[in-house]
């Protein structure tokens, strides 16, 4: 293109945001990659528009950052964690409830900016960039550590896609129930096992599992936010209107009264508490992914330190509304799954909307989060055996009107996968138990002690430093808390196991 030309929407034949009028090049960031900006298709005539003020650091970049990142990280954040928040707050009860959700916003906050900081090596504004969590940990705690990371980072996300098979087995579960219900006029008592929905459930994955480049859906994550926050609404919206007819706020200062439960129980549902709220929280594996998009200067760890703030205040209100709500309409009854536990079906509609929801957003999810695990599987596969056809061939299948690219190693590989974590939800089916297992194992590691030593590493901060002596406090004090929430959640999954055996008249 030469400096006469002009570069043009084909469709609209008007000049374009983020390209220069005069038909310039491109511009580019320090690391080669097209510059971080939003390019905006312009439709009307541009005769008025300064393209040079728009292309320049102004104000509308700083509040575009920090808009766009902010709407990325709620998205993130609010997700399947919100629908055990009532119960957790029923276990510890109105002061210790809210009070560990403050903390575990703290921490969060805290780390988020610590890690934050990690993006860059070096020099704050043009050191080196990350462009994801391990490249960081590579950068500046070496490869050996790369490995912790990846084992951990893997064991999240089959965790992720273990908990979204028995979450939305339990919605489809109360769809069922609730159509027949409704059919039966309230005199068939509509228990059903579990397993056929999650069976039904592990099918769609498996289809779901085969579409090439899914994760370049850009439309999923739009859909996924949509979902999310449909249930959750609906979950505020029914405490709410709970309240409103029972005409007082139910709950205790302590929470679930010995008596109602053993002493064993209180202590063990009381650490699963932490293990669930916990769970609801953490957005730091994709932290360096949202942090890569946005335009300095200021400088992205500035940005982000301003967006994770309003970030972690706007969800952890409306938690502590959802949560809270929750057990002020149902007091110790408040159930695990408010959508699928709540003891009674009006209104059906609100309700099969809410667990609809819920299961369109899971079936998104389960995928993002299971494709990093098929990469790998498959790129080892490619490495070990790369001559081999069944490894690497390809079939061609014309499928509604579009070429089909067929591997059996990619079937079989991709459907075990999601076969092994519909059995294991079989066994499993306890949403609760597994979400507090989930995030007493994951949000230590990832959320507080990479966090810290990516930050003393990066800042060079010297061993026994008033400010290493603080980080290593919050480094133990979470190990603590995630160690004793993993025992309570443990101890809650054998109880379960107990009171409800596998493959025995499971409903």
């Amino acid at each position: 293109m030469n400096s006469t030309s002009r570069a043009y929407n084909s469709k609209f034949d008007l000049p374009m945001v983020g390209v220069a009028s005069d038909g310039a090049p491109p511009s580019f960031d320090d690391d080669g990659r097209p510059k971080r900006t939003v390019k905006v298709k312009i439709r009307f005539p541009p005769t008025n528009i300064d393209q040079n003020l728009i292309q320049s650091d102004s104000k509308f970049y700083q509040y575009w950052n920090f808009w766009t990142a902010s709407a990325h990280i709620i998205t993130a954040v609010i997700g399947s964690g919100v629908l055990s928040l009532g119960w957790a707050i029923a276990q510890l009860g109105w002061v210790a409830g809210p009070a560990v959700m403050l903390f575990f916003a703290f921490v969060t906050y805290t780390t988020s900016v610590l890690l934050a900081k990690c993006y860059r090596s070096g020099d704050p504004a043009t050191g080196k960039r990350n462009y994801t969590y391990i490249e960081a940990v590579r950068s500046n705690l070496g490869a050996s550590k790369v490995k912790i990371f990846g084992f951990v980072q893997y064991l999240n996300l089959f965790g992720l896609a273990l908990g979204y098979t028995i979450a939305a087995s339990a919605s489809m579960l109360a769809i069922k129930q609730s159509i027949c219900f409704r059919h039966s006029r309230g005199k068939n008592p509509c228990q059903f096992s579990t397993y056929p929905v999650t069976i039904i459930f592990g099918i769609i994955e498996i289809v779901f599992s085969q579409i090439p480049d899914f994760h370049r859906t850009w439309w999923l994550s739009i859909v996924a936010a949509v979902m999310s926050f449909t249930y959750s609404i609906v979950i505020l919206g029914l405490g709410i209107a709970m309240i409103a007819e029972n005409g007082k706020f139910k709950g205790s200062i302590s929470g679930m009264t010995i008596g109602t439960i053993t002493k064993t129980q209180k202590l063990c549902r009381s650490l699963q508490a932490l293990g669930d709220i916990a769970f609801a929280y953490p957005y730091s594996v994709i932290l360096f992914e949202i942090q890569d998009t946005l335009k300095s200067p200021p400088t992205e760890a500035k940005t982000m330190k301003k967006a994770t703030l309003f970030c972690v205040t706007v969800t952890t209100t409306f938690y502590m509304l959802c949560g809270s709500m929750g057990y002020a309409a149902f007091g110790n009854k408040t159930p695990g799954n408010p959508l699928t536990g709540l003891g009674f079906y009006n209104p059906f509609w609100l309700l099969d909307i809410a667990n609809s929801a819920v299961v369109v957003h899971l079936v998104g999810a389960y995928q993002l989060f299971a494709q990093p695990i098929f990469a790998l599987v498959e790129k080892w596969a490619a490495r070990k055996w790369s001559t081999s056809n069944f490894i690497t061939k390809e079939i061609r299948i014309p499928l509604f009107g579009m070429n089909y690219n067929l591997n059996f190693f990619k079937l079989l590989s991709r459907s075990a996968f999601v076969g092994f974590t519909t059995i294991i939800s079989m066994l499993l089916p306890f949403f609760n138990d597994i979400t507090g297992i989930l995030g007493a194992l994951l949000f230590w590691p990832l959320t507080v002690f990479l966090p810290v030593e990516l930050y003393i590493s990066h800042e060079k901060i010297p061993k026994w430093s008033k400010s290493w002596i603080r980080l290593q406090v919050l480094n133990i004090s979470c190990l603590v808390i995630s160690v004793a929430a993993a025992a309570g959640s443990i101890a809650g999954v054998i109880g379960d196991l107990r009171a409800h055996p596998p493959f025995k008249n499971n409903s």
